[in-house]
């Protein structure tokens, strides 16, 4: 971890400023400058884009009723993507692009899940209940409903139904 953070905080910003001076020593400063704001601006417009393509996706799955673990994976390397071609550098933008872009992000995301299977543990899933996590009842039961569990009983009313919509009152 430590290794990974040098990387990070001191090995790529250097790299990024070689690069820079190296580029704004063959085209100049003025382009080299310009160059980088709009890669910045390029960088924002595929968040925003792809991002917006993420969203919907992942509202489909969970419309669908299955895990959106494509869709989270998706929108965790479109955010670090965009950040990338956000951040000044020329380095940092060739990952970027290839975070944001789809083929490329099919192949990130098979690299992803293959360095985090053994190291991220679900929980909230069938069968957390049972140890205690998330849905568990009052001191850990599970099953036991709590007076405010109300969104697990959950589902669509018409308007005109004549149903009282209203949450009954808190216990004190």
């Amino acid at each position: 971890m430590g290794l990974l953070l040098v990387l990070v905080f001191i090995v790529v910003p250097i790299a990024e400023l070689y690069v820079i001076i190296q580029v704004g020593g063959l085209i100049g400063v003025g382009p080299t400058l310009l160059l980088l704001l709009l890669d910045a601006i390029l960088g924002s417009w595929l968040l925003k884009h792809e991002g917006r393509g993420a969203w919907r996706r992942f509202n489909q799955a969970l419309a669908e009723r299955r895990l959106p673990a494509k869709e989270v994976a998706d929108g965790f390397l479109i955010i670090l993507g965009g950040s990338l071609l956000i951040a000044p550098g020329f380095i940092t933008d060739v990952f970027g692009i290839l975070f944001l872009l789809p083929p490329t992000r099919a192949v990130a995301r098979r690299i992803l899940r293959r360095w985090t299977i053994g190291r991220v543990a679900v929980v909230g899933f069938p069968g957390a209940a049972t140890m205690g996590g998330f849905g568990s009842g009052p001191g850990g039961r599970p099953g036991a409903k709590r007076s405010y569990d109300y969104d697990v009983d959950a589902e669509e009313v018409p308007e005109d139904a004549g149903f009282d919509h209203r949450l009954p009152p808190a216990d004190s």
